[in-house]
C-alpha cells in the first residue's frame, strides 16, 4: 500500500508541507516494503491550477491514501474520484504522520476547502 505526502524537502526527517498543491515535492510511501519515492511537484511554480495538476500528480502514482494538512475541493474531486482517501497530518513531522497512519490514528479530512484561486498574500 502506498502513501502520498507533500514535504518541503527530499527526506524523511522533512515536515510535511503546509500547501498540498504548491509543495515543491511528493513523499510516496510505500508501507510494506518501506521504501521512499520523492517526486517533484511540477505544479508548484503553475500560475494556475496548481491543486488539481498536484492531484493528478498523485493519481498518476496509484497510491491509496494521501496525507495532507488541508486541500482544495478541485484537487480534492480529482483526488477522490481515483478512490483515494485524504487523511489529515497530525503534526509537522513525517514520520511521525506515517506511523499514526499505520496505527490508524489519523483521521479522515472533512474540512476540504473552496481552493485559493488567484488569491495573492498582501
Amino acid at each position: 500500500m502506498k502513501i502520498a505526502i507533500p514535504v518541503d524537502e527530499k527526506t524523511l526527517e522533512s515536515n510535511v508541507c503546509a500547501s498540498f498543491g504548491r509543495t515543491p515535492y511528493f513523499l510516496i510511501y510505500d508501507i510494506e516494503t518501506k521504501e521512499s519515492i520523492f517526486i517533484d511537484n511540477s505544479a508548484a511554480a503553475s500560475t494556475g491550477g496548481a491543486g488539481i495538476k498536484a492531484a493528478q500528480t498523485i493519481v498518476d502514482n496509484k497510491v491509496n491514501a494521501l496525507l495532507t494538512p488541508r486541500c482544495g475541493q478541485n484537487a480534492a474531486d480529482v483526488i477522490k474520484s481515483a478512490d483515494i482517501k485524504i487523511f489529515k497530518t497530525a503534526s509537522a513531522s513525517v514520520k511521525d504522520n506515517i506511523a499514526a497512519y499505520i496505527d490508524g490514528k489519523l483521521p479522515l479530512l472533512d474540512e476540504i476547502h473552496a481552493g485559493f484561486h488567484g488569491h495573492k498574500d498582501n
